[in-house]
């Protein structure tokens, strides 16, 4: 999967910097078990980690990393037994498609930002591995390199997970099926919830409005990250959607779109309908989705 940074390092320099540590450079040396990637990324004086533990309550909250050793030892620890996992997908691969940061707050030389972590990975026995929750970062610009000085990080994403995927607001009823030809979906879905969350159709397109990916398969990954992103902005995200209208534009691409589909989507699966049709020009498909949020 292509790692590509939402910011324009002409027009947003010190945004598109952060997003560069905290999510590239991040990601490639936890996924590498490389501490030495990361190193220079933090302020050793004064920085503190806060483990939330999942906990909405901030009385929960504990400081756990008084210090960067005692971080760095964690960090290498867990790097350690995520890629001792034989997860069906390359470690890599998971990270980038389950991270997210795009609220970047910045006032002179301070930095607020939230990197959220959403989805799932599946391992090659089939277990599958849930992700929710997110971190707060705060950086400070040191000369004209940005760096960490301390996190509170698992979070919960949203209150009503607690940090776990767990599936309140939709379900499959007994006795609903379907025929063996059908894709990644569900035939019925029974839904329970206080709110909705209706996100318009989402394309392969970066905030400047140019088009993102050479081929189907690129455009399903960026367009389901673009969805990701929208959902997360209302408070819901995949495992909260119900419902998806896709459009594409050749329908002979239909098994390779699935194929990037299905690994963003746990079970039950959202309904969804799909149809061939025009697209503006240089786009291969486009993805509407209705989500159930029960907070």
């Amino acid at each position: 999967m292509k790692i590509i940074n939402p910011f324009n390092k002409e027009k947003e320099n010190d945004k598109a910097q952060l997003w560069e540590m905290l999510v590239e450079r991040d990601s490639l040396a936890f996924a590498n078990q490389d501490w030495d990637m990361v190193k220079d990324d933090f302020v050793d004086d004064h920085f503190m980690g806060i483990h939330a533990h999942s906990e909405s309550n901030p009385d929960q909250w504990k400081i756990s990393f008084p210090n960067l050793e005692l971080y760095r030892e964690e960090w290498l620890k867990q790097a350690k037994e995520f890629g001792n996992e034989n997860w069906i997908e390359k470690p890599i691969d998971i990270l980038i498609k389950i991270t997210y940061l795009d609220d970047i707050e910045i006032i002179e030389n301070k930095a607020l930002l939230h990197k959220k972590f959403a989805g799932f990975a599946e391992k090659t026995n089939g277990e599958k591995f849930p992700f929710s929750w997110q971190t707060i970062y705060c950086c400070v610009k040191v000369g004209e390199k940005w760096k960490i000085s301390g996190f509170t990080g698992y979070l919960p994403l949203n209150a009503k997970t607690g940090g776990n995927v767990e599936f309140y607001t939709k379900k499959n009823p007994v006795g609903s099926s379907q025929h063996i030809t059908a894709g990644p979906y569900s035939p019925v879905l029974k839904v329970n919830a206080n709110h909705i969350v209706v996100i318009s159709g989402q394309a392969s397109i970066e905030k400047d409005g140019n088009i993102l990916g050479d081929d189907i398969e690129e455009q399903t990954e960026f367009t389901l990250r673009n969805c990701q992103k929208q959902l997360l902005s209302g408070g819901a995200s995949f495992n909260d959607v119900f419902k998806v209208n896709v459009y594409i534009k050749d329908i002979k691409n239909w098994d390779r779109f699935n194929v990037v589909y299905k690994k963003y989507f746990d079970n039950p699966k959202p309904v969804r309908t799909a149809v061939e049709t025009g697209l503006i020009e240089g786009l291969f498909v486009e993805i509407e989705m209705w989500a159930a949020v029960k907070n």
